[in-house]
């Protein structure tokens, strides 16, 4: 990056933390969690040319003693190996960056093809992830969800949210996990011991701090209704439950577990801004004619992503050709070793991308 650019995030950095010591800015919490955000985002560029700066002035003033002292010349080398360790390491935080990374995101999971097993495999999938979340301090919350005869799921959807501002927030660890998620084993409801494959799918977008799509009232229907557990049974005595739908993409949004009609539909509508948000942002992707960063980045549903064996307690994400064998950690929420590799295979493709 040109200097005159890495200036202006430096001074951008300072006029952050400037804002940041304002209670004023403070008043505003959805303002105050975004300057944070990008501050913390900002941090380890100025944390790096910092220390870069620190030892190339003492590597001067090393090389500048090393004649009355050899003790000088032994350090001015180690200086040396130093500068072109943290010139590699500021170059990769200077690359473009997703734009959602800071943010936290929305999660949909819906049973497939494969009727009660595979809604017993959503099932599985949620509680990995809120396994996940819990190892790592995020704040999970179900906004709502079906629940299917055998205690599995036909769909339900789930607010993932870092408790403190962070440049790589949820949806930097999550983006990845869009798409079909396949499973193979043999289900609870096979008497015959035969292993069956069956599917579910995983949508997830960023959560949107502030409006950037507008939604027309006058294209929503808003239906209130009696929220159901398992087996239809009626769980309230009011129909505090909404269903809101999108008439021109015809996208649905239905909450329940908010305490009255009002924050139900109020949350509903936020789900469903994020959803036309991501819906928009594939689109714009698409036409940029850029198609494996756009699978990538936005997820492309129809995409086979991972297989989770259980004969073989294996664990395959077929985008990178990562494989483990340990399936049931990862199930109780150990799922850093995958998204790890996702996020190299990430950064090597971005990094290629500026040298090109």
């Amino acid at each position: 990056m040109e200097s005159a650019s890495l200036k202006g995030l430096l001074d951008e950095y300072a006029e952050l933390e400037e804002a940041l010591g304002d209670p004023a800015v403070h008043a505003d919490q959805a303002r105050a969690r975004k300057l944070g955000r990008r501050y913390a985002e900002l941090s380890p560029v100025v944390k790096t040319v910092h220390e870069l700066e620190g030892v190339k002035s003492d590597l001067a003033a090393a090389k500048e003693l090393a004649s009355d002292d050899p003790a000088f010349a032994e350090e001015a080398e180690e200086l040396e190996e130093r500068i072109p360790v943290l010139e590699a390491k500021l170059t990769e935080l200077l690359l473009p960056r997703d734009p959602h990374d800071g943010a936290d995101v929305v999660m949909e999971i819906k049973s497939g093809e494969g009727g009660e097993e595979s809604a017993l495999f959503a099932g599985d999938l949620l509680r990995m992830y809120l396994r996940y979340a819990e190892r790592h301090g995020w704040k999970a919350e179900v906004l709502g969800s079906t629940e299917s005869d055998l205690g599995g799921y036909k769909d339900v959807t789930v607010s993932l949210k870092t408790k403190e501002p962070a440049a790589d927030g949820v949806w930097s660890r999550l983006k990845f996990e869009g798409g079909v998620h396949r499973v193979q084993r043999v289900p609870a409801t096979e008497s015959q011991g035969r292993i069956h494959t069956s599917a579910a799918g995983v949508l997830i977008y960023p959560e949107p701090e502030e409006v950037e799509v507008e939604i027309d009232p006058n294209d929503l229907r808003i239906d209130a209704f009696r929220s159901s557990g398992p087996g239809g049974q009626s769980v309230n005595t009011t129909d505090s439950a909404i269903r809101v739908t999108h008439l021109p993409t015809g996208v649905v949004v239905s909450c329940q577990n908010e305490k009255s009609q009002i924050q139900n539909r109020a949350r509903a509508i936020q789900v469903l801004q994020a959803r036309l948000q991501a819906m928009a942002e594939e689109e714009a992707a698409a036409k940029a004619a850029d198609a494996r960063r756009s699978q990538i980045r936005t997820v492309d549903r129809s995409e086979r992503v991972r297989t989770y064996n259980f004969p073989e307690n294996r664990i395959s994400d077929h985008r990178v050709n990562f494989k483990a064998y340990n399936l049931d950690q990862v199930l109780e929420g150990e799922l850093d070793a995958v998204l790890d590799a996702l996020q190299a295979a990430d950064r090597e493709e971005r990094m290629a991308e500026s040298q090109s």
